[in-house]
């Protein structure tokens, strides 16, 4: 019978994070391995000063942050743990986590191990103790890539030629977060669904990132008739009330082109560029993206 070589650790698979421009903002997010572990940081952490919003997403906790420091007045059972301090210098995000007896040993040795961890610090944790630490993450940017019309009445299908390509141009640069498949509106000459599908990254490099992306799917794509948009920047909410107008009725290329600007940009330019960019605004808000509008 084998044995159990770390059995009070459970590791963090990966952690990352994105910052908005000013470095006031950060989202945090951490993939876990335990779920009830991952459900009780959840609540608990959503009490630190510092956390403004938290969502578990797939097997991933995402945490909303402003920067700052606090003192957090721990209390077993009440408030065990939390996140004590976050910021932002150069291109790298700090964040401090303190906790009490086993909530100690998810803020130190789980995280501080985690796969995009550049460098940390932590006390020795377990049974009663207090104990903190600090990781450093590269500053990423968050990076959505929006696509529609890859497929034909024949074969094909967008929701899958999308997640193939996020999973293949994904790496430690480029971590490939979520899969979004956004209900629009059922235009004439739509392949049968009609639906466009926005892929979410963290990446420290936009523009290599949209460029393979871009390759693989002029490469894969079975209509000339492709639109695929890339969104770099925190949130993409400017974007929504298109959004929800392509979802309720049929709109043109053109009012999707004139959205471009310095956060968003054209890198296939067929008719399907209208659903490409109306997806984007809905990653990871699901029960919306599916929403049928415009129907009797």
């Amino acid at each position: 019978m084998s044995g159990i070589s770390e059995p009070y650790i459970i590791h963090y698979p990966w952690i990352c994070a994105v910052s908005d421009d000013t470095g006031g903002q950060v989202e945090l997010i951490e993939c876990f391995d335990c779920i009830g572990g991952a459900m009780w940081v959840k609540k608990h952490y959503a009490k630190s000063p510092l956390v403004t919003g938290v969502r578990t997403v797939g097997s991933m906790n995402r945490f909303l942050l402003r920067t700052g420091e606090v003192d957090l007045a721990l209390e077993g059972s009440k408030f065990p743990a939390g996140i004590s301090k976050v910021s932002v210098e150069g291109d790298e995000i700090a964040i401090s986590y303190i906790g009490m007896g086993g909530g100690g040993v998810g803020a130190t040795i789980c995280r501080a191990s985690a796969e995009g961890v550049i460098r940390s610090s932590y006390d020795e944790s377990g049974g009663g103790k207090v104990a903190g630490s600090t990781i450093v993450l590269p500053r990423m940017s968050r990076v959505l890539i929006g696509v529609d019309d890859t497929d034909t009445p024949e074969e094909g299908a967008t929701w899958t030629l999308v997640h193939n390509i996020a999973r293949t141009v994904a790496d430690k640069r480029h971590r490939y977060l979520s899969h979004t498949i956004v209900q629009l509106f059922p235009v004439p000459f739509r392949t049968k669904n009609c639906v466009g599908v926005v892929a979410e990254f963290a990446s420290s490099n936009p523009e290599e990132l949209a460029r393979r992306f871009s390759e693989l799917l002029m490469q894969y794509t079975l209509s000339k008739e492709t639109g695929m948009a890339v969104f770099t920047g925190f949130s993409p909410d400017r974007l929504l009330e298109y959004g929800w107008r392509t979802k309720s009725g049929q709109v043109t290329p053109d009012d999707a082109r004139a959205l471009a600007g310095d956060d968003l940009k054209i890198w296939i330019n067929g008719r399907g560029i209208t659903g490409a960019i109306a997806a984007i605004p809905f990653y990871t808000r699901y029960d919306e993206g599916l929403q049928l509008c415009g129907q009797s």
